[in-house]
């Protein structure tokens, strides 16, 4: 965990640029931020530890090798819990603020029913963040200065590739907690390493999505498709066959980090090196077999 005043000491969000592009994937990794605002930790209820425990860590540098194969990375580096990037914008809980909000707000959203929100109510085990409500003037401010301007960020990366390519695919970089692992399907077979999500085919051409199941199954993992993670706001919003292909990709924690102290395993590395060739094998198969509707039929077809 980083400390912050503010994002004017840090950017909230990088783009991680190859020298060249040479390939129509884009790689976002919204959860993986580690800068955390002082202001944040003094609201809380929680400590430093817990408030953590929605954060993709180290998810950023497990993808860090597709820079040297010629796609970019979005990353940002404030927290989720903070500000969720894989909600909707309107997806803000009033019963949070001390006023009534002047944005637009989804109130037959699930995931503000759970808790979920942009702005988050709680974080693991239904803790809740904060011991009081937050002002009203804090939804408007952290959708203005950090939500708005890494969407526009990611719309700008996804727009320009495909003008240069014809098509993008967009990769959503996530992270699972081993306990959830462990929760899915008792005797229903083995658990997953990795869960891909493409809505169920709406997203991203489903023969793209085996082509990565494919590459991911070729170095050893066990995948999972949609359950219990068929992608959030991001491959929804953004996915949108034959142009944008987006598929969000959700792995075990516990293969690459130590949960409990939030630092690297020795397994780290080996976990690196599986992730970049999995990404290489499956941005030649996209090179290979072309960009067009009819390359990649949906699942409607």
């Amino acid at each position: 965990m980083r400390l912050v005043d503010d994002y004017t000491q840090i950017p909230p969000f990088e783009i991680l640029e190859p020298a060249r592009r040479t390939s129509p994937f884009v790689f976002n990794a919204p959860h993986s931020g580690n800068a955390y605002p002082r202001s944040l930790i003094r609201s809380s209820r929680l400590d430093r530890h817990t408030i953590r425990r929605s954060e993709d860590t180290f998810v950023d540098g497990l993808f860090a090798g597709v820079i040297e194969l010629g796609a970019p990375m979005l990353k940002a580096n404030f927290p989720r819990v903070y500000v969720d990037l894989n909600r909707a914008a309107n997806e803000l809980d009033p019963e949070m603020f001390d006023a009534p909000l002047d944005l637009a707000v989804a109130v037959d959203s699930p995931r503000v029913a759970g808790g979920l929100g942009v702005i988050a109510r709680i974080v693991g085990e239904r803790q809740e963040i904060y011991g009081a409500k937050l002002p009203a003037s804090e939804a408007s401010a952290r959708i203005a200065t950090l939500y708005d301007p890494y969407h526009h960020a990611l719309e700008q990366l996804i727009e320009s590739t495909v003008d240069d390519f014809g098509a993008c695919v967009l990769v959503d970089c996530h992270s699972m907690p081993s306990g959830a692992v462990r929760a899915m399907g008792e005797g229903a077979g083995p658990r997953p390493d990795v869960i891909l999500g493409d809505r169920f085919g709406t997203s991203c051409a489903p023969e793209l999505t085996d082509a990565l199941a494919a590459a991911l199954r070729e170095v050893g993992f066990v995948v999972g498709r949609n359950r219990p993670y068929a992608g959030g706001f991001i491959t929804e919003h953004y996915g949108r066959p034959p142009l944008v292909h987006a598929v969000q990709l959700e792995i075990n924690r516990a293969l690459y980090m130590d949960e409990a102290y939030y630092t690297r395993s020795r397994s780290f590395g080996r976990m690196q090196d599986q992730m970049t060739a999995v990404c290489e094998t499956v941005m030649d198969v996209f090179r290979r077999r072309g960009s067009s509707d009819a390359d990649w039929p949906l699942a409607a077809e």
